[in-house]
């Protein structure tokens, strides 16, 4: 341990600090594309039409292939066919659509945890289904779904760590950068583990919060 230098570290931490806001930037934006995709799909896919079988389709097609191979379809494969995007464009959209194919599955499996009685009660007050989804059944499904959707937020935290070979500067691509300067493994790529951690571990402990308090809500 007398070879480990940790100043180097101290030196590069302002970069490795601006990169993991952007890590999170990159996370959030991803995130707001993958719910508003996710509860568009776990809801129509609640209802036996024709359009569940394509949403069917995209749901498997994402969570059946790897995100890196999802990346490089959209940011190198769409461009030979004239749909560019610059690389923060291509790292949202690939990750919003991996994530959004995750979290219809988790609104999906919400709405069918809600009683059948919820939607009699409304097709009885002369609700249509939409209605009935938006404003009775949706919003009591997303309380359920609140604590695992906090999960995925983690999960596409972790996710991030793709996009730098999308030359995106975000903490493993500063890391790689260090790394190929100062040639310390050992050091950069134990703090940059600490520092997802450190992310990570503090979504966990809300979704924890937030299942507890969902809990006594229905007690």
């Amino acid at each position: 341990m007398n070879d480990v230098q940790w100043r180097i570290i101290a030196d590069w931490m302002p970069e490795l600090l601006e990169a993991a806001g952007i890590t999170l930037l990159i996370t959030t934006w991803s995130f707001f594309l993958a719910l508003l995709i996710g509860v568009t799909v776990g809801t129509l896919r609640s209802r036996p039409l024709w359009i569940g079988r394509l949403l069917a389709a995209y749901v498997e097609f994402f969570r059946g292939t790897p995100l890196l191979v999802q990346l490089f379809f959209i940011y190198y494969g769409l461009a030979q066919v004239g749909l560019v995007m610059d690389s923060w464009t291509a790292a949202i959209v690939g990750l919003g659509l991996n994530g959004g194919a995750y979290i219809s599955e988790i609104v999906r499996g919400s709405l069918s945890g809600i009683d059948r009685g919820q939607y009699d009660a409304s097709h009885a007050l002369g609700m249509g289904w939409f209605a009935t989804v938006t404003w009775v059944v949706l919003p009591q499904a997303l309380r359920i779904a609140t604590p695992p959707l906090v999960n995925s937020f983690s999960a596409m935290l972790k996710d991030t760590s793709l996009v730098s070979l999308l030359a995106i500067t975000e903490m493993m691509n500063i890391a790689n950068q260090i790394y190929s300067r100062t040639f310390r493994a050992f050091e950069i790529f134990a703090v940059v583990a600490l520092m997802y951690f450190v992310m990570t571990f503090g979504f966990a402990l809300l979704s924890r919060r937030l299942e507890k308090r969902l809990a006594l809500g229905r007690a």
